[in-house]
């Protein structure tokens, strides 16, 4: 499984040119499933992800994670973060999860996410989607659950 979180001040995903969802302080939250992945997985990547001390306190520090700044979080469905290019200059996508099982553990996430933190909105699994962001710092941190 992979996250890549960006800290942010606004992001947005829009289909079919309208607003689907937004948030403001929190994480954009790009994620990757592969078919080893499983809920034993998610939590531990839900808990390192909700865990991140990376907004800053009074003194400038990144000290505070996102339940301390009433962050809000984006939650992003992108199997292309599973794109293998090691031939070509076509990506394969071969590595990434099944449709069913990279849905079901997407949603899996977004209920346990749901649970920690108050405002949690999402795109849509399988669309065609614009996101947009505002890259506090720019602060983006890469979490993939092979390397934790």
């Amino acid at each position: 499984m992979k996250f890549v979180i960006q800290r942010t001040t606004h992001a947005s995903v829009t289909i079919d040119g309208e607003i689907h969802s937004e948030i403001d302080k929190g994480f954009l939250v790009l994620i990757g499933i592969c078919d080893a992945d499983t809920t034993d997985t998610a939590d531990k990547m839900i808990k390192k992800m909700i865990g991140l001390r990376i907004f800053e306190d009074a003194n400038g520090k990144t000290n505070l994670a996102l339940k301390d700044v009433d962050g809000q979080l984006l939650l992003v469905s992108q199997f292309t973060l599973y794109a293998d290019c090691k031939k070509g200059n076509r990506p394969s996508f071969i590595k990434a999860g099944s449709p069913q099982h990279a849905e079901e553990l997407y949603r899996y996430i977004i209920e346990e996410c749901k649970k920690q933190i108050q405002i949690v909105n999402t795109g849509v699994f399988g669309a065609d989607m614009k996101v947009s962001l505002v890259n506090d710092g720019p602060f983006t941190i890469v979490l993939d659950s092979d390397e934790l």
